[in-house]
């Protein structure tokens, strides 16, 4: 009895010393007093399933991040499964103390532990499947999977790789990102994450530094800007910086336009489309393929002209199909990108609307507008009724929060919607409040405020658009 004992002891500390040290390659130090914790990879649609444990430096404990490796839920029975549930910090040794432990490995010839351990350690993690390392990887959090890559070259190269990128490609998409700018720094981009409701502040240095550049819609993870003259396009991954400025289109437009852009297919690497449309009806289509824009003539003559676009109100795209908002008579414009065809959808809008604006929730259309009476304000919701053709009200915002717009002149705009989620911005001469809406959940969020990087000074949000986030999208 007490041999099998001694040999599951000696199992159990194999079993532990392969999860302490032989699950990487040496991180670099972090600039905290915290030690390495675990960060959880496992893929959302198989929650009940054994989830994977890589090692990450971060500034939370093991504990927070990884606390045991079976499914939540299931206890497996044995005091085996009990004793690994708690993973203990690995103990810190020195470079020589690793040296003085490979001599004795190598002249004990396999007898001591740490040395059979050591050398297990190794064949089995190069002999670890590359597709396997690059699927989990793919299900990290992009401020992770940014912060995983820094830990040494291959691991960077990961972006380029066509096989991570498919891997990425066959993921549901995440939950989108907002790049907006701001009043005080129009030539500066700040992308706001829901999930972990902070601010980062990339930049794209490939941007005109000279003239206002706006983002004007997204695909893919990549975002289109035009500048202010209505001139030159641009469109870039803001997370990767991969970067194009568009050809010159083929005949000038002075008057403002709307801008949409779809897929080709699942991903950038199908290629992409970029629509311009204006209010004489004049458009042009640009594929990413061929690199050229492509003008098809005019609107067809039963579309009314001149073309009222509601310009505050971002197209959405459906797939294939590009929806703008009408102002008169109102409705809905629509462009599929593959047929070349337009459609009108003459619409009327609810009463007492202002600042309206079109959003998308898994196909289908929603309006997002202020609902004004007397001196009572409020965002309302509404849905398109496919079989009439009308409006219906599904959703408010909650009472509480509309008490605070009243007697006030509030001003409405949307910074984005992207699967099922938009930002707005509501603003008067005294507020300018952030807020998230998920179409699905009918949940209102309140935004933190955005501030300069380093500092306390508070930023005004001046537009916008959602972008799903993507290290694999190249322009």
């Amino acid at each position: 009895m007490e041999e099998e004992l001694a040999m599951l002891k000696q199992f159990i500390g194999q079993l532990q010393e392969l999860l302490h040290n032989g699950s990487h390659p040496s991180s670099p130090p972090s600039s905290s007093s915290s030690s390495s914790s675990f960060i959880v990879l496992h893929n959302p649609h198989y929650q009940q399933q054994n989830r994977w444990c890589l090692p990450f430096t971060e500034e939370t404990s093991a504990d927070d991040s990884c606390d045991i490796l079976m499914a939540p839920g299931k206890r497996p029975e044995g005091r085996i499964f009990n004793m690994l549930e708690t993973v203990k910090q690995p103990v810190k040794r020195s470079r020589k103390d690793k040296k003085n432990r490979g001599k004795s490995s190598s002249t004990q010839g396999g007898d001591d532990d740490d040395g059979i351990t050591g050398n297990m350690d190794q064949e089995i993690w190069q002999e670890f499947p590359h597709d396997l390392f690059e699927s989990l990887v793919s299900r990290l959090p992009i401020p992770k999977f940014f912060q995983f890559r820094a830990v040494c070259r291959k691991w960077n190269a990961l972006i380029d790789s066509d096989s991570f990128s498919r891997y990425c490609t066959d993921l549901p998409q995440t939950v989108p990102w907002f790049y907006t700018i701001t009043h005080e720094n129009v030539n500066s981009g700040q992308v706001y994450d829901p999930s972990s409701k902070k601010w980062h502040h990339p930049i794209i240095p490939s941007l005109p530094k000279k003239t206002i550049v706006l983002p004007m819609a997204s695909a893919g993870g990549l975002v289109c800007f035009l500048d202010i003259g209505h001139r030159n396009f641009y469109v870039s991954n803001p997370l990767t910086k991969s970067f194009r400025e568009l050809p010159a289109r083929s005949f000038k437009v002075w008057s403002r336009v709307a801008v949409g852009m779809t897929l080709n297919g699942n991903s950038t690497g199908d290629g992409y489309k970029v629509l311009w449309v204006g209010c004489e009806g004049e458009y042009e289509v640009y594929d990413s393929l061929s690199n050229v824009w492509t003008k098809r003539g005019t609107i067809p003559s039963t579309i009314k002209l001149p073309v009222l676009l509601n310009f505050k109100s971002q197209p959405v795209a459906v797939q294939s199909t590009l929806y703008f908002m009408l102002t008169d008579p109102e409705g809905i414009l629509s462009y599929d990108t593959v047929s070349g065809k337009w459609k009108q959808h003459v619409i009327p809008g609810p009463p007492d609307l202002s600042d309206h604006t079109l959003a998308e929730c898994g196909e289908r259309l929603m309006l997002v507008g202020l609902l004004t009476k007397n001196a009572a304000t409020c965002v309302c919701i509404w849905e398109l009724q496919k079989m009439t053709l009308l409006w219906k009200e599904v959703d408010r915002m909650p009472n509480i929060w509309c008490l605070e717009f009243y007697g006030k002149h509030i001003r409405m705009n949307c910074l984005g919607n992207k699967g099922c989620l938009m930002m707005l911005s509501l603003r008067s001469r005294q507020m300018n409040r952030l807020i998230t809406y998920n179409a699905v959940t009918k949940e209102w969020t309140k935004v933190p405020g955005c501030t300069v990087p380093r500092g306390r000074k508070r930023l005004w949000i001046a537009c916008g658009t959602a972008f799903h986030p993507s290290p694999t999208a190249r322009a």
